[in-house]
């Protein structure tokens, strides 16, 4: 029973997506990272593709007509954990399902905070750099996509050598809650010094993220 996928999208544009594509990557065990049964699908969205989704996956609406509907596509009832670079974007878009989110980006960001990007090719040029180009030929494929992921996923495991799937989601979910401000007037400041009156506004506001709240309300604690 395959407990976690590694798992992306394609889609008809960032707002209100629709998935056009979905592959994913069985995660059988994380030490070592053992990944396999690849799976890709193509669907039919219902709805046209936005120019700068097309520009992005280069999939094209007339290429999708004889695909299942959008509304077909379900995650294996097995599925736990799942595993993604910006995963969320991915969760939404398939219907935002009772699963717990991994976040490759989050996870990247914290424990490489000195680069001047984080998305999967330039994590790719920085720890593959000689193969990187040709492994890239094909990203923004979804299932191109899942197989770079798995390839971040292993420099990740590397770092943190996390004991099981629950342990490297806690190690997620802690590194998605921002220790600085966002946005808004006190922005780029450090939360733990953004005054008590303004984190109790911001709390009231409908824009902000479930970890952002985390924060705002840890703090509070303290």
């Amino acid at each position: 029973m395959t407990q976690a996928i590694i798992f992306d999208v394609e889609a008809t544009d960032k707002k209100e997506a629709v998935i056009i594509e979905a592959a994913s990557l069985d995660v059988t065990s994380l030490s070592p990272l053992e990944v396999g049964n690849p799976w890709v699908q193509r669907y039919n969205p219902g709805k046209p593709i936005s120019l700068g989704a097309l520009a992005t996956h280069h999939i094209m609406d007339e290429e999708l007509v004889d695909c299942p509907p959008s509304q077909s596509f379900a995650l294996p009832t097995t599925t736990q954990y799942l595993i993604g670079h910006n995963i969320d974007f991915d969760w939404e878009a398939i219907g935002s399902p009772d699963v717990k989110r991994i976040c490759t980006l989050a996870l990247a960001r914290s424990l490489w905070p000195e680069l001047d990007s984080h998305t999967q090719s330039a994590l790719l040029y920085c720890f593959e750099r000689a193969g990187a180009r040709e492994q890239l030929r094909n990203a923004h494929s979804a299932l191109a996509d899942v197989w770079i992921c798995s390839k971040i996923l292993q420099h990740i495991l590397d770092k943190l050598k996390p004991s099981s799937f629950e342990a490297l989601w806690q190690m997620s979910e802690t590194a998605r809650v921002p220790t600085v401000m966002p946005f808004g007037k006190h922005k780029g400041e450090l939360i733990s010094q953004v005054p008590a009156d303004y984190k109790q506004w911001m709390l009231r506001q409908d824009n902000v993220s479930e970890y952002l709240r985390k924060a705002l309300t840890a703090k509070e604690a303290h």
